[in-house]
C-alpha cells in the first residue's frame, strides 16, 4: 500500500511548557516525524514558551537532543533535522505575570493557523488563556489545546470549562486524550461502521460481555505525589478507559462529523448505571523484584489511593442492557498490555454435543504493544478420531497487513496535533462530555472515601488482586490472561 500524507495549512504552534517532559518526549519528536513525512509546510513555525531563560539556539539544541533520544535512529536524517529545528523559536514567558507576552505577540504571523498547546499544569490554563486574550495574540480561528487532567472532579472541571469559555468558543478548544489518537482505537470505528459483518451482532443479544484492559509494568515512581492525589480512577478510568468504552458502546453517528460522534459518546456516558461497591476492586502493589511498594513510591505510608482498579459497569439502554463491561487498569502488573475484548454469546443450539474444546468467539482489539486485531473462531482440530474443536485466531497485525505503511504508524500525539491544525475535533473531548464523565465518576470515589476502604494488596508482576478474579468468577466469567 502507498502511504498518503496530506499536508496541513501553514501554522504557528506555540508549545507552553516547551522545555518540559511531555514536550521534549512526545510533542517535538512527533512534529519532527511529521515534518520528515512531508506533512508540515516549510512556512510553519514552532515556538517553545516556558519560564526558563533561553534563546532560539538553546531551544533548538534542546530539541535536537530530544530527537536523538526519542526518535528511531533510522529516522534521524541530519539534513531533515537541520531543516526542522530551523523552524523552532523560543520565548521566555511568565504564565502568571506580564513578562514575555509582547515578545510572543511579535512572533505571531498573519494568514496562518495559530495553535496554542498548553503542556502545563491545569492551574495555569486560566492565566494563559487570559493573557492570550489580553495581549490580542489570538484570533477567531485560533485553537487552544489542553492536556489532562481536566479537573479532578465535576466542580473543578466545570470551573476550567468556564475559564476557557471566557476567551475561546467551544469550537476552538481541543481537550486532548492521546488514547483517541491510537490507530487501533480509530480502527474500532472503521470495523464497526464500515463493515456489515459486525454491526448487526454489536448488541446485548449477541455479546456476552466486554473486557477493557490497560495494564502497565511501570510504577508511579517519579510522579508519586501527583498520582497519590489522583489514583487509577482519576488517572485512567475517568478519561482513557471511558473513551474506549464510549467508542465500543456508542450508536452509529449520522455522519463521521466531530459533533455527531461526540453526541453519541455523550449518550453512552449518560446511560451508565451507578456502580455498586461490590462491583469495584481497588489495589496497591507491594514491593518486589528490588523495587518499592506503592506506599514507598507515593511517600505516604497511610495512603488509601489505588494503583489498580477493576470494576463492572452496566449501560442502561436498548443496545447494551444485560451485557456487562468489565474494566481494569493498574501499575506494576505482569505485562504492558492494552486491549479490548468483545466476547460473544454461545450459539443458541450446538450440533456438536460431544465435541471437546468449545470456546466463545472473541474479537480482540490490541492497542499496545502490537497494534492489531484478532477474531477468535472455532474450527475442527485436524486429524481422525471424532469432532474435536479448537479455537484459532484470524490475526491481523497492522505492521504485517499494511507492510511499510503499517510498520510506520504515527504516534498518537502526531495525529492529534495535525488534527488541531486542520480544525478537526472528532478525536477530542467536548466540555459537556468531560462534565458528564465526572458526574458519573464522583459518586464512585466519594463512596469508597466515605466507607474508608483500603485498597487490596497485590504482588508486583502479577495480574492484580485476587479479589478482582472473584469479580468475574461470581458471574461465571474470567479475565483474559495478561501475557508476559
Amino acid at each position: 500500500m502507498v502511504s498518503r500524507v496530506i499536508p496541513v495549512d501553514p501554522f504557528d504552534l506555540v508549545v507552553f511548557g516547551g522545555t518540559g517532559d511531555l514536550a521534549q518526549r512526545k510533542i517535538i519528536p512527533g512534529l519532527y516525524r511529521r515534518f520528515l513525512a512531508g506533512q508540515i509546510p516549510p512556512e510553519s513555525t514552532i515556538i517553545g514558551a516556558a519560564r526558563s531563560e533561553m534563546d532560539d539556539a538553546g531551544f533548538q539544541q534542546l530539541s535536537r537532543e530530544a530527537i536523538a533520544e526519542f526518535v528511531a535512529k533510522d529516522k534521524q536524517e541530519p539534513e531533515a533535522i537541520d531543516a526542522f529545528v530551523a523552524r523552532l523559536g523560543y520565548v521566555a514567558i511568565d504564565a502568571k505575570g506580564e513578562g514575555g507576552w509582547d515578545a510572543l505577540k511579535k512572533r505571531m504571523r498573519e494568514g496562518v493557523v495559530r495553535a496554542f498547546y498548553l503542556s502545563v499544569a491545569p492551574s495555569l490554563f486560566g492565566d494563559i488563556a487570559e493573557r492570550l486574550h489580553q495581549y490580542k495574540i489570538t484570533d477567531p480561528d485560533s485553537r487552544i489545546v489542553v492536556e489532562k487532567p481536566f479537573g479532578r472532579d465535576l466542580e473543578s472541571a466545570r470551573a476550567l470549562n468556564k475559564v476557557l469559555a471566557q476567551h475561546f468558543d467551544e469550537a476552538q478548544i481541543y481537550r486532548i486524550d492521546h488514547y483517541l489518537g491510537k490507530e487501533t482505537v480509530q480502527n474500532l470505528m472503521a470495523v464497526r461502521f464500515a463493515n456489515i459483518l459486525f454491526e448487526p451482532l454489536w448488541k446485548s443479544e449477541y455479546v456476552d460481555h466486554v473486557q477493557i484492559t490497560v495494564a502497565e509494568t511501570v510504577s508511579v515512581e517519579g510522579r508519586g505525589a501527583y498520582y497519590d492525589r489522583a489514583g487509577a480512577m482519576r488517572d485512567m478510568v475517568q478519561n482513557h478507559m471511558m473513551q474506549l468504552l464510549c467508542l465500543i458502546a456508542m450508536e452509529p453517528p449520522y455522519h463521521f462529523d466531530p459533533d455527531a460522534v461526540r453526541d453519541e459518546k455523550l449518550k453512552v456516558i449518560r446511560a451508565l448505571d451507578p456502580v455498586e461497591p461490590d462491583d469495584i476492586v481497588r489495589g496497591q502493589y507491594l514491593a518486589g523484584n528490588g523495587q518499592n511498594s506503592y506506599l514507598q513510591d507515593a511517600e505516604n505510608p497511610a495512603s488509601k489511593t489505588e494503583s489498580y482498579i477493576a470494576m463492572k459497569v452496566n449501560i442502561s439502554n436498548w443496545r447494551w442492557k444485560g451485557t456487562p463491561f468489565y474494566l481494569r487498569t493498574g501499575k506494576r502488573l505482569r505485562a504492558r498490555e492494552s486491549e479490548i475484548a468483545i466476547t460473544f454469546r454461545e450459539p443458541p443450539h450446538s450440533i456438536f454435543d460431544d465435541a471437546e474444546g468449545w470456546r466463545e468467539n472473541v474479537l480482540v482489539i490490541r492497542l499496545q504493544p502490537n497494534e492489531g486485531m484478532d477474531l477468535m473462531v472455532m474450527i475442527k482440530e485436524p486429524g481422525p478420531g471424532g469432532m474435536r474443536l479448537a479455537q484459532v485466531p484470524l490475526d491481523m497485525s497492522f505492521a504485517e497487513a499494511l507492510g511499510e505503511e503499517g510498520a510506520d504508524i504515527p504516534d498518537a500525539y502526531e495525529r492529534l496535533i495535525m488534527d488541531v491544525i486542520r480544525g478537526n475535533q472528532t478525536l477530542f473531548m467536548r466540555g459537556d462530555e468531560v462534565e458528564a464523565a465526572w458526574a458519573w465518576t464522583d459518586p464512585i470515589i466519594h463512596g469508597w472515601e466515605q466507607r474508608g476502604e483500603k485498597p487490596k494488596s497485590y504482588d508486583a508482576g502479577s495480574s492484580g488482586p485476587e479479589d478482582a478474579l472473584m469479580l468475574m468468577h461470581r458471574d461465571g466469567r474470567r479475565w483474559r490472561e495478561i501475557r508476559e
